[in-house]
């Protein structure tokens, strides 16, 4: 296993005969990351005074508190709140991700830029919801690597356990 294939993963007995042998555990790279957008929300370097700042804050401790959400890999930009399954760039655009609108309010759009916009909704916990309920199978918790080493290694799981 490559030093990037170090990832939490499903207890799996690859097609080498080898067995998966990482924690299934929550990551420390995922704490930090969670530890990081938690810390900075509201920093300065965000424009001051702006009418996201606390709809955002909000948003952020809501989707915290979801026990599912807390394994995914979390990333911010454009006042939008972002979940990745693996921790490296280039991040998943598999899941749905949160952003906060000029009223106060929250969209859910995704999983991609592309994609049609889910929902506008008044709540942070409603749009955390609608999030999880469109979270795909399996997908916690975050692999450590990027979306290429995940699509490699879900490939190879998936041989090792169709035999």
């Amino acid at each position: 296993m490559s030093a990037h294939q170090t990832m939490i993963c499903q207890e799996v007995i690859f097609d080498d005969g080898q067995q998966c042998p990482h924690n299934h555990g929550m990551t420390n790279t995922v704490e930090a990351a969670w530890h990081e957008v938690l810390t900075t929300t509201g920093e300065p370097r965000r424009p001051e005074g702006s009418p996201l700042a606390a709809p955002f804050a909000e948003l952020v401790l809501v989707a915290h508190a979801e026990p599912l959400l807390r394994q995914l890999y979390p990333w911010t930009g454009m006042w939008e709140l972002h979940f990745s399954r693996c921790t490296e760039i280039r991040h998943t655009w598999d899941i749905p991700y949160i952003g906060t609108l000029a009223d106060g309010r929250y969209y859910v759009e995704g999983p991609s830029r592309t994609s049609p916009r889910i929902a506008e909704t008044d709540s942070a916990q409603a749009a955390v919801a609608m999030v999880i309920d469109r979270l795909p199978p399996h997908c916690c918790p975050a692999f450590i690597g990027n979306a290429e080493e995940l699509a490699a290694y879900e490939i190879r799981r998936h041989v090792a356990t169709c035999r």
